[in-house]
């Protein structure tokens, strides 16, 4: 069967070689994850792409911060994967204390009939 991308973090797959991932739902969702956890110049070539989201963990959270991550998922979504619709964003501030921050995305893609929800911890 064909693949798509190798999967992340990278791991042996005694099929594969290593893990691949072979379905779109799979491939989104990474790529999606991508895109929050990487910071603005640190893919090469393309400068803008990612969030910055580490560099908010230590900010006095309140509804202005999580506004700002908010507009920021939607705004990179749209430059980067222009066929996502992203549904609702939510966070789980559970695990504030210890700098930590839960996003949940609620995500589809219709093209394909795709809805999906991607959980990250910053």
């Amino acid at each position: 069967m064909s693949s798509f991308s190798i999967a992340l973090p990278v791991a042996r797959d005694s099929a594969d070689g290593f893990k691949m991932i072979k379905d779109f739902k799979s491939l989104i969702k990474q790529n999606l994850k991508m895109l929050v956890l990487t910071n603005p110049g640190e893919r090469v070539m393309i400068p803008g792409f990612g969030i910055g989201i580490q560099a908010m963990l230590f900010e006095n959270f309140g509804t202005e911060v999580y506004s700002n991550i908010d507009s920021k998922i939607r705004e990179q979504v749209k430059i980067y994967m222009p066929n996502v619709q992203i549904i609702s964003i939510s966070f789980d501030e559970s695990m504030i204390d210890a700098n930590q921050l839960g996003i949940q995305i609620m995500f589809s893609i219709p093209k394909i009939g795709l809805t999906e929800i991607l959980k990250v911890v910053v």
